[in-house]
């Protein structure tokens, strides 16, 4: 029998933009949520069917709390933060906390997971031939310390479907997420970097850019389908179907907005020389995101290819122009940032 209607849902990291965007598909799905927070407040929109609970922290103790008589566990949860220098510092958020929900999961009986995971984790693919999802992680990823949990992580939850074959799991894979409801902002602060500007400089490399609003159906649809022990990329969208330079996001921005602007991109000498730069101030503890390993990301093409994701959990893409136009319609009504 179907479980897709009605299920209560235990969501963690609520207050994020997938976080927000996914809370809105749940309870428009029809299922009842619930989703530990440190501030209600933090939560924007709260529609009816949500039940906010306020913890100062996300560990087993509010896990087994929250996840009783749930159905279900939507993770959201992730440090994304770039200026981080160790692995260490990620791992609270993007590991340990997989390992206190599979606990909790076999405590209170819980046999369904969608856990939120990056592209970051699998092989960068090429244009020619884009990753589908079995590929290994690949430079310039490897030993970074965000990828590096994240992969962890992922190592947690898909042992743990393996121990248990009668659990459904399901790793969703996103790319580069922009949309509305970015409330920090996060990614959106690339966006906003180049609003508006006449010349904006841009680093040689390309992300797979996504609508955070697909990512969040598509992890609504892993509830029920997609094969449990299994990763899913979830990129792109109906008008870009593979990755895009950051270049062609600067300038599919300034069209969507209606002003503009020359994209220059960086030499990636002059970058890798600012990655040496920002390696010896963060040696004299200056907090910075600029790095050898930030900007070898930046200088890297992503390819991946959101066909399984199609096939298996009913993936279907939207635009990426509208995720743009849809962001700064939130940080104008919302947040008035701009």
């Amino acid at each position: 029998m179907s479980l897709w209607w009605g299920m209560k849902v235990m969501l963690l990291g609520a207050t994020g933009l997938l976080g927000h965007n996914v809370l809105q598909q749940l309870t428009a799905a029809g299922h009842t949520v619930v989703a530990p927070v440190r501030r209600a407040a933090s939560v924007y929109i709260a529609p009816v069917g949500c039940s906010l609970v306020e913890r100062p922290h996300i560990d087993l103790p509010t896990l087994l709390e929250c996840g009783k008589e749930c159905d279900a566990i939507v993770n959201c949860v992730g440090n994304t933060d770039m200026s981080l220098r160790h692995v260490g510092e990620y791992m609270a958020a993007n590991c340990d906390l997989c390992v206190d929900i599979v606990e909790a999961m076999e405590q209170l009986g819980i046999r369904r997971l969608v856990h939120t995971s990056t592209t970051n984790t699998i092989g960068n693919g090429s244009a020619e031939r884009p990753s589908t999802g079995d590929e290994p992680m690949t430079p310039p990823f490897v030993g970074v310390g965000y990828a590096e949990s994240k992969r962890m992580g992922e190592e947690v939850v898909l042992q743990a479907a393996n121990r248990h074959p009668e659990w459904h799991v399901v790793v969703v894979n996103a790319g580069y997420m922009i949309g509305a409801m970015d409330v920090k902002p996060s990614s959106g602060r690339m966006l906003l970097m180049a609003y508006g500007k006449r010349l904006m400089v841009a680093p040689k490399g390309g992300k797979a850019f996504v609508p955070a609003h697909d990512v969040a159906v598509a992890e609504v649809m892993a509830l029920e389908h997609g094969e449990c022990g299994k990763r899913y990329p979830v990129v792109g969208g109906a008008d870009v179907a593979d990755g895009m330079s950051i270049k062609e996001m600067y300038q599919m921005q300034a069209q969507v907005m209606g002003y503009q602007q020359w994209v220059w991109e960086l030499p990636n000498w002059l970058l890798r020389l600012a990655g040496k730069v920002g390696d010896a101030l963060r040696r004299l503890g200056v907090h910075t995101e600029l790095c050898t390993a930030n900007i070898a990301q930046l200088t890297t093409y992503e390819h991946y290819s959101n066909q399984c994701a199609v096939e298996k959990l009913g993936y279907a893409p939207t635009s990426i122009a509208k995720a743009i136009e849809d962001f700064y319609y939130w940080n104008n009504a919302i947040m008035k940032r701009i």
